[in-house]
């Protein structure tokens, strides 16, 4: 009687103890441990980061550490951790925190426009994605990535079609010149590339002409008049006389993009520089800028006329006067200075 007794009081003692560790499994693994208010948190995990790395980045969403860790080593991701960015989800146990973590890497939106410079798009890349800015930079200006898909060191802004992308954080440089270059593969149609062919122009050309274009109107409704003019001047081997080109001349002299030039000078107009439309004949080297795709297809689209000259219209700021005979012109570009000196723009 003695020992059924011993016996009963150890079952019991086990089934306590049974019980008592499956709840503390089971608290550690489907108990909420999250401590922020907010509906979701986002960690982003570098790519050759340890446990030790998330434990730092999760320890102020979480309110037991231990539990997760236990968690983390009991599904095997402390030992399997994963670049990329990840969503916490208030209220979510220990369970859901590693799944999230082990297999859900959520895409990020990346947006580029309007960059001057390859420079300037890996800044703006860096922004939104892992990679720093120079190790982007690498990427983009590889001379044999370039040299195999038809790019130089000019004309390789080109390659980059302005838009909104998704992309996984961790994304590689080398990744992401990737898929901008079947995205340029993508934006050049059958359509498109019969209509830069009627034009006598690459899509480099296309893109070039259309980064002049983009700078000298930002109304989307004039660009493909202004295309016409300089499509006129290249058909009639007039040189472009673009100021738009003189500037970026003048900035890739200084070896500075981020001065200010408001009014191209006469003296200006003599730089030795390829990018000088007023010196050399036909299109620069390759884009002053990075168009948007209204310029692109400005370009592939233009507007039929005789017109091969324009200027600033003062009467109607942000558009242009156009002219089909120099006389013309004139008239229209003095009303144009008289502005400008009134202004006192001198540079």
């Amino acid at each position: 009687m003695y020992i059924k007794r011993i016996l009963l009081i150890i079952v019991i003692a086990g089934l306590i103890g049974g019980g008592i560790f499956a709840y503390t499994v089971y608290n550690a693994i489907f108990s909420p441990n999250t401590s922020f208010e907010n509906k979701e948190a986002y960690i982003y995990v570098p790519s050759d980061a340890d446990f030790n790395e998330v434990r730092e980045l999760v320890t102020p969403l979480i309110k037991d550490m231990a539990s997760f860790e236990k968690v983390a080593q009991r599904k095997g991701y402390a030992s399997n951790v994963r670049g990329g960015k990840y969503v916490i989800k208030k209220g979510a146990n220990n369970n859901d925190i590693i799944n999230s973590l082990r297999s859900q890497n959520i895409p990020v939106k990346v947006a580029f426009n309007n960059q001057e410079t390859i420079a300037d798009l890996a800044g703006r890349i860096a922004m939104q994605i892992e990679p720093d800015s120079l190790t982007l930079l690498q990427a983009f200006t590889d001379d044999d990535f370039l040299k195999a898909n038809g790019f130089n060191e000019n004309t390789e802004l080109a390659m980059y079609i302005p838009n909104s992308y998704e992309f996984f954080w961790n994304t590689s440089g080398k990744e992401f010149r990737e898929r901008m270059l079947k995205e340029y593969k993508r934006f050049w149609t059958d359509a498109r590339l019969a209509k830069a062919k009627a034009l006598n122009l690459t899509p480099a050309e296309v893109i070039t002409l259309a980064s002049v274009v983009h700078k000298e109107t930002a109304k989307v409704d004039e660009r493909p008049r202004v295309a016409g003019v300089y499509l006129n001047r290249l058909r009639k081997g007039i040189l472009l006389q673009a100021d738009p080109t003189v500037i970026y001349a003048l900035k890739k002299h200084k070896g500075d993009f981020n001065i200010i030039i408001k009014r191209v000078l006469y003296k200006d107009l003599e730089l030795d520089s390829p990018y000088n439309t007023y010196k050399y004949a036909g299109l620069p080297p390759g884009p002053i800028a990075m168009p948007d795709i209204t310029a692109i297809d400005a370009v592939l689209n233009p507007e039929k006329h005789d017109y091969i000259f324009f200027v600033a219209n003062v009467e109607n700021f942000g558009y242009h006067k156009f002219a089909k005979t120099l006389a013309q012109h004139n008239r229209n570009k003095a009303q144009y200075v008289r502005w400008i000196n009134a202004q006192k723009i001198n540079r």
